[in-house]
């Protein structure tokens, strides 16, 4: 399981947690208590903080988001999958399934979730792991995942560093960039 999917409790048993006084302005009594959060996800060395409110709670919230999101952008979990389909034929076998939670999210022919949502990173670390397992062929990761191109692709967009890193690698291959 991806990293990013896991619980947070289950997460947070391989994080390393971190408090420590934020920098820069906030009034009297920002720097009289820590109510910065860092976080470090041991096995990856990938890192995330927070510290624009005063409330350490909402900071190490905040922190735990952006470390999942983070992780979903960065580290590739090889798929469970056996082999991956043959790209760019009209018959591609399916061999991925879409998670339980991909699934909970299609409503009809609509992709339901916010950027802002906790299964958000779970979502998009299983939309990136199947593009890498797929060398980046959209058509056919947005076919396995039960969605249009267009749709993939306004998914991708709503973490625009995602779509950026998907962009830069379509570039480097000579195609154009997906908007």
């Amino acid at each position: 399981m991806h990293p990013a999917a896991l619980p947070i409790e289950a997460l947070l048993q391989d994080v390393e947690y971190r408090t420590t006084r934020g920098p820069g302005p906030g009034g009297q009594h920002r720097n009289k208590s820590d109510t910065m959060a860092r976080l470090t996800h041991r096995p990856t060395g990938i890192h995330a903080q927070a510290g624009e409110r005063r409330s350490l709670d909402l900071n190490r919230a905040e922190a735990i988001h952006r470390l999942r999101l983070e992780l979903a952008l960065r580290h590739r979990t090889p798929p469970t999958d056996p082999a991956p389909p043959a790209v760019g034929g009209a018959e591609t076998p399916d061999l991925h399934v879409p998670s339980t939670l991909w699934r909970s999210r299609l409503n009809g022919s609509k992709f339901v979730v916010s950027a802002r949502h906790a299964d958000f990173p779970a979502l998009l670390a299983e939309a990136l792991d199947l593009l890498a397992w797929l060398d980046d062929d959209v058509p056919a990761a947005a076919r396995t995942l039960e969605l249009s191109t267009s749709q993939f692709v306004r998914f991708l967009a709503r973490e625009p560093a995602a779509l950026a890193d998907l962009n830069r690698r379509r570039s480097a291959r000579g195609k154009p960039p997906l908007r």
